[in-house]
């Protein structure tokens, strides 16, 4: 929960967090079918007397490994995105576990979306989001972050 939630119920609120189409599960058996056809591969060359091949061969696996753990790590990051009566709050979420904050009022925020990248505008200073995003849904976001402001932006008038 955002700093400051008491001041009503959100206008709208949303949690981005990158596509993981690969759970723990199925690394673990991609990474052993790899492991297993390097190991008969890299064996059948060491037979042939190509004896090096082999190293490479678990040198790629490690590399495998490795850049899937990378991308494992960069997809736990996430954005809290929130408006409410207090106005545009953002929380980002890193991958590794910090999180920073940013709040913008309402009756100044841009929501922008250009050159591939949905950004947030206020005062002179701007903030990426969803930078993970498909441009579909960047573009479905920034429609809707446009529309709550809009109705929080005409919230006070009507009462």
């Amino acid at each position: 929960m955002l700093a400051n939630s008491a001041e009503g119920p959100p206008v709208f609120q949303a949690v981005l967090y990158p596509n993981r189409s690969l759970g723990g599960k199925g690394f673990t058996i991609l990474m052993g079918a790899i492991i297993v056809v390097s190991v008969l591969v890299g064996g059948a060359f060491a037979l042939a007397g190509a004896w090096p091949v082999s190293g490479f061969l678990g040198l790629d696996v490690f590399l495998l490994y490795l850049a899937f753990r990378w991308s494992f790590r960069d997809s736990s990051r996430a954005d809290f995105i929130r408006v409410d009566a207090c106005g545009l709050n953002v929380r980002r979420v890193l991958p590794n576990g910090k999180s920073k904050e940013w709040r913008f009022e309402t009756a100044w925020v841009q929501v922008i979306l250009e050159n591939r990248r949905l950004l947030i505008r206020s005062h002179g200073n701007e903030l990426a989001i969803g930078a993970f995003l498909t441009q579909q849904e960047r573009a479905s976001l920034a429609d809707a972050l446009n529309g709550a402001l809009r109705a929080q932006r005409e919230a006070p008038a009507r009462a």
